[in-house]
């Protein structure tokens, strides 16, 4: 973890990085603030881990969206307490938080720590990063914002495989943010329905150089690393495919993935053998950054932060505040104001 830390603290001087360590009995906090200076907290592991747990089952609730955001304020507010508040006076009024997490900390957004009047993000773009394999942080080049755009808008074969998720319907609102990418994209190629296969989709990411490749279908994740798929049309794609069909682009192309949207359901969902899920994998493979979900999302707000995102980005706007400035614009909608709707996404990887 702390080798980690080194590699990134070359990386920038004008971040923060956040490093949370279990140690079973503590919680180890270490802050590199802008000056690079290093501020160092420890905290007693079962203060921190009860409301870890009660945050983590309060947002994996089927009906999340109709639960007392008081059930997530209140456990909320107690990790900020226990983890940030003691190096708050070392923090600047607004910046990039990039946080180094233990598995323990992994299922839980981090821009979801309320201080009783704001939450982390409405102050900070955030970012966590992960494994030993780190690419340099790195702004999207405005000469290379060409986009491969997979999506999935209406039933397919795939909804009859045995490890696709249960009870799922068609996304039409995928379509609409298949349009959304394209007018903010330079050029783009769109694997649409029918053309969204498993095969075109790895012949595509193989052969052509697509700095961002945005996916917006079916997500799902288990334990069983079978049935942690994404899906294409004509089958459903599990993680260590995933991890597959990046690896083998990665291994041709040292500039390969920038940016892969992954606009799914449970995408950076994981446990202690698969860290932050499909996300983590895409990390691990060579994406540069990775944008996914932790729970089960809504289509119609997904597709409203997608539009905002790439809007951020095609503005210059670096990554991870294009993705906060999206999310601030869900949560100022009465429409989609609850935690459900704007806090399950995570950037994983550069921030830039």
């Amino acid at each position: 973890m702390l080798l980690i830390l080194k590699t990134l603290l070359a990386a920038s001087q004008a971040n923060l990085f956040l490093t949370l360590i279990d140690l079973d009995d503590t919680i180890e906090v270490i802050l590199q603030a802008q000056d690079r200076s290093l501020y160092h907290y420890s905290v007693e592991a079962n203060l921190v881990k009860e409301n870890v747990n009660a945050l983590f089952w309060s947002l994996q609730e089927q009906k999340l969206a109709t639960i007392d955001v008081e059930q997530i304020i209140l456990p909320s507010q107690a990790l900020y307490e226990k983890l940030i508040a003691p190096i708050a006076s070392y923090l600047p009024a607004s910046g990039t938080l990039i946080f180094i997490l233990d598995k323990s900390f992994q299922s839980i957004p981090m821009g979801i720590l309320y201080d009783g009047k704001n939450y982390l993000i409405e102050h900070y773009s955030i970012a966590a990063t992960l494994g030993s394999k780190i690419r340099s942080p790195k702004p999207l080049s405005k000469k290379r914002f060409t986009a491969l755009i997979a999506a999935l808008s209406k039933p397919s074969p795939s909804l009859l495989d045995r490890n696709a998720p249960k009870g799922i319907r068609s996304l039409p609102k995928a379509f609409e943010e298949v349009k959304d990418v394209q007018s903010q994209t330079q050029s783009s190629l769109t694997l649409l329905d029918e053309k969204f296969t498993s095969l075109r989709l790895e012949q595509e990411i193989n052969k052509n150089n697509f700095p961002i490749v945005h996916i917006s279908t079916h997500g799902q994740f288990s334990s069983d690393p079978l049935k942690t798929v994404l899906l294409a049309y004509d089958q459903v794609i599990n993680i260590r495919e995933f991890d597959k069909l990046l690896k083998g682009k990665v291994q041709t192309d040292a500039d390969a993935i920038e940016l892969l949207v992954l606009s799914a359901c449970q995408t950076a969902k994981g446990n202690k053998s698969s860290a932050l899920g499909m996300a983590g994998v895409a990390a691990q493979a060579g994406a540069r950054t990775t944008i996914a979900t932790l729970w089960l999302v809504d289509a119609d707000s997904t597709a409203l932060l997608m539009e905002e995102f790439y809007k951020g980005l095609k503005n210059g706007i670096p990554k991870a505040e294009a993705l906060r400035l999206a999310q601030l614009t869900l949560m100022k909608n009465p429409k989609y104001a609850h935690h459900y709707y704007w806090s399950p996404f995570l950037l994983v990887g550069s921030w830039l």
